[in-house]
């Protein structure tokens, strides 16, 4: 009887037996797939697009990296500081803070930015590129390049100065759109500013007097630039009337037929109230600091007058300029903090950023 039975089990056991080894199989083979799946999916999320990721081939300083080739976002930029960083300086980089620094802050939260205004002096490149040195600033912007003066200063204080470019601006001048002057060319500009062309009538217009405005030299990098490439290095003439902003310049230019103003491109081409003047280095050969067609006052606001990017970047247009980061070079938390926001500017999202703002992308 015993013997039957050992017999009849024998079966059932090799059947058990195989069904434990089956499921077994089956359950290592469901752990490998999902678990292989896993690490995919977890790479290809490592490797998206969205995760900032970059080839090992672009661990390179940005300042050295052709952001036309590859792809870099503010977040995905490392060296940044923790911290709170007081900048400033330049006038003309207003729709720069207003435009990119916002985006820089939600994007790198742990660097915090604080605009400095000067005390009882007026803002400009100048003034930025002093507070900086005199430790009031971490970083400075700057619309000119930093002078041998700025050099001296710094080195007197035990530090050097770096200026690293980040954009490209130019100046543009804006005259009252009913003028019917097709353009000018540099000498003829510096010829009003200095005096030496009072009429319109001289230059191809009607008969009206000329009336040109400027900020003062000591306000910014802008004057500093005009005087200094345009005019020579001469005085500006007694003719020339002076204004503390851009905004009160462009409104008197709205309002008087014969005026004239120069400023940031940025800030004069898409305005309403003016005609942004096509300028050119000789007679005849002007090039408009806007995308032609020009766009009418009457069809602005819902429509506006773009930069004429093409002729910023190729050098056709004949007053260009870098914008500068100027970073002191102390090997302290500030040195980090300006290369970081220049390197955040020259990342690919950055100089996008920039040219959303107005200005022309350097790379």
């Amino acid at each position: 009887m015993s013997q039957y039975v050992a017999k009849n089990e024998t079966p059932i056991l090799i059947l058990s037996l195989l069904i434990t080894i089956a499921l077994i199989a089956g359950g290592f083979w469901w752990f490998n797939k999902n678990f292989s799946s896993l690490n995919l999916n977890s790479n290809q999320a490592t490797n998206s697009p969205t995760t900032n990721s970059q080839p090992d081939d672009n661990n390179k300083p940005v300042e050295e990296k052709n952001t036309s080739s590859t792809g870099t976002t503010l977040a995905s930029l490392q060296n940044v500081p923790t911290g709170l960083f007081n900048y400033g300086g330049s006038t003309s980089w207003a729709p720069i803070r207003l435009a990119v620094d916002s985006i820089i802050q939600r994007e790198k939260p742990e660097y915090r930015l604080r605009y400095v205004q000067p005390n009882n002096v007026t803002p400009g490149s100048a003034t930025g590129i002093q507070s900086l040195i005199d430790g009031q600033l971490a970083f400075a912007q700057s619309s000119r390049p930093i002078t041998d003066q700025e050099i001296a200063r710094a080195k007197q204080r035990g530090f050097d100065l770096k200026q690293i470019p980040v954009a490209i601006d130019g100046l543009a001048a804006a005259v009252n759109p009913n003028l019917s002057v097709p353009g000018l060319t540099v000498e003829q500009l510096k010829s009003i500013y200095t005096g030496k062309v009072n009429n319109w009538q001289e230059l191809g217009g009607s008969d009206i007097p000329i009336k040109p405005y400027s900020r003062r030299i000591e306000d910014g990098g802008t004057v500093e630039l005009f005087v200094q490439d345009i005019l020579g290095g001469q005085k500006f003439a007694p003719t020339v009337e002076f204004v503390s902003t851009t905004t009160q310049a462009l409104k008197k230019v709205a309002e008087n037929p014969g005026s004239i103003y120069f400023a940031s491109a940025p800030e004069v081409v898409p305005q309403c109230s003016i005609k942004p003047l096509p300028l050119g280095r000789t007679p005849g050969k002007y090039v408009s600091p806007y995308q032609e067609p020009f766009i009418l006052p009457s069809e602005c606001p819902g429509k506006r007058n773009k930069l004429n990017i093409e002729a910023f970047q190729s050098g056709n247009y004949p007053i260009t300029r870098n914008l500068f980061v100027v970073v002191k070079q102390n090997g302290q938390i500030e040195q980090q903090a300006g290369d970081a926001y220049a390197n955040l500017l020259l990342t690919q999202q950055g100089q996008e950023l920039i040219s959303q703002a107005g200005f022309v992308k350097i790379r």
